[in-house]
């Protein structure tokens, strides 16, 4: 089967038959792959470096491993506008579609709003109580089983990007700050970007790389339940109860600290109805930019009058989120003239892996966009594609759009120099084998 890009936007077809552009793009983008593996020795060269010196906050502004891609896309757009032009740049970035950078971050701040994290703390916190009671388990091992299955599986429901912040605050809260145990944090890494990537499959509007490909090749939600959805719980069920057994005692050690109180106080009910009610309609209507925007102002106003019932907001590490997402995009759209030729070489069994493999070092949506743009794919090649997409989708920072968020929240608590690509790499290996296990063999 030969694969033929059709594009629908004006300019980039055109740049596709660029080689000096397609070579360019393409070294950039090597080169913020290697760069974010290699963000935590630039942080550590920061470190030495005079405090407050110039060389200092060069240096640790490009350690950020969410300022990677966007840092590099610029690099590339001021390529692009010195060898075609200023309106080139111009054209190619109206010709991508942003919308889900923003969506990422608008949701990222008013998911980590206090009233929202008062919500998801009772509910998980119920639901631990419950099954502590019905299974005679210690409540920690509950806990850490609710947030890993319940917290991720909600992304269904929820988006990817609510669920990845609710479970990586909750971890952050109630285990990364309590233990010094480095295997065990890039076990519960892993397991939670694996758990997020499938967890957002039960629907066809939650995960990115679903969200995709489902109006073009009319996937709704009983399909993704009956093809994937059914066998990712299993992977999700399976792996979270796996690790709970192997750190049970580093779950329970955990119980021996405190918990912050901050996020205790009780929250007036009618307020998180109001944060809930505004994080419904950016989900239901994610995909209107022009009403996303004057509904997060409008939703900053109320967060300003409700101030005392509320945290400050993550503007900052959204921001970084969006950045990282919107330097992917930026990067990825000219991509697509290695990846197609690549596809054709595999067949549905091979692409599988090739996808998975694909996803470690770009994004699992932008690979599954690909697989719009050609015509007649057949039912398996497109189940195929997408599942080695979402089986992937943990291995790496840049595999899910959700991962930068849970990289965001839980990065300081993994030592100096921040989460390791290479430890979550190998943390989540073993997670990744059993998702694919269950979507290939179930």
């Amino acid at each position: 089967m030969t694969i033929d890009c059709v594009d629908k936007t004006s300019i980039i077809p055109t740049l596709l038959e660029n080689n000096v552009v397609l070579f360019s793009v393409t070294t950039i983008f090597v080169l913020a792959v290697i760069h974010t593996f290699c963000a935590s020795r630039i942080v550590a060269l920061a470190h030495k470096r005079p405090k407050g010196s110039m060389s200092e906050k060069v240096l640790d502004f490009l350690g950020e491993v969410e300022v990677v891609f966007g840092f590099w896309a610029f690099v590339f757009l001021a390529l692009l506008s010195a060898y075609l032009g200023m309106q080139s740049s111009l054209d190619y970035l109206n010709g991508i579609d942003f919308k889900e950078p923003i969506f990422v971050f608008i949701i990222m701040c008013m998911s980590a709003t206090k009233p929202v994290m008062f919500m998801a703390d009772r509910g998980i916190n119920f639901i631990s109580k419950f099954f502590s009671k019905i299974f005679f388990v210690p409540y920690k091992l509950a806990l850490f089983s609710a947030i890993f299955i319940f917290g991720t599986l909600s992304g269904s429901l929820l988006t990817e990007p609510v669920a990845m912040t609710v479970s990586a605050l909750l971890l952050h809260e109630h285990f990364f700050q309590k233990t010094n145990n480095a295997k065990f944090k890039y076990a519960m890494l892993g397991l939670l970007f694996v758990n997020v990537s499938i967890g957002g499959t039960l629907t066809h509007f939650a995960a990115p790389p679903v969200l995709i490909v489902a109006a073009h090749w009319d996937w709704d939600a009983a399909f993704m339940f009956m093809n994937f959805g059914w066998k990712s719980a299993i992977a999700i069920v399976t792996g979270t109860l796996l690790t709970a057994v192997y750190f049970r005692k580093d779950i329970i050690r955990t119980n021996k600290f405190p918990n912050t109180s901050e996020r205790k106080q009780r929250t007036p009910y009618w307020i998180v109805g109001v944060n809930v009610g505004f994080l419904v309609l950016s989900i239901v209507y994610h995909k209107y930019v022009s009403f996303l925007v004057p509904l997060f102002l409008l939703f900053i106003g109320w967060f300003e009058v409700t101030k005392e019932y509320q945290d400050s907001l993550k503007i900052r590490e959204s921001l970084l989120v969006g950045f990282f997402l919107g330097g992917i995009v930026t990067l990825g759209a000219l991509q697509q003239w290695w990846l197609i030729p690549l596809m054709n070489y595999l067949n549905p069994t091979s692409l599988f892996f090739g996808a998975t493999a694909l996803t470690a070092v770009t994004d699992n949506a932008a690979l599954t966009y690909l697989g719009t743009l050609v015509p007649n794919l057949s039912d398996e090649f497109k189940y195929s594609l997408v599942a080695g997409a979402v089986a992937g989708g943990g291995l790496t920072v840049i595999a899910n759009a959700p991962n930068p968020i849970g990289y965001g929240i839980l990065n300081k608590s993994c030592g100096e120099d921040g989460i390791s690509p290479l430890y979550l790499f190998l943390g989540s290996l073993p997670y990744t084998a059993l998702a694919i296990v269950c979507l290939t063999i179930l």
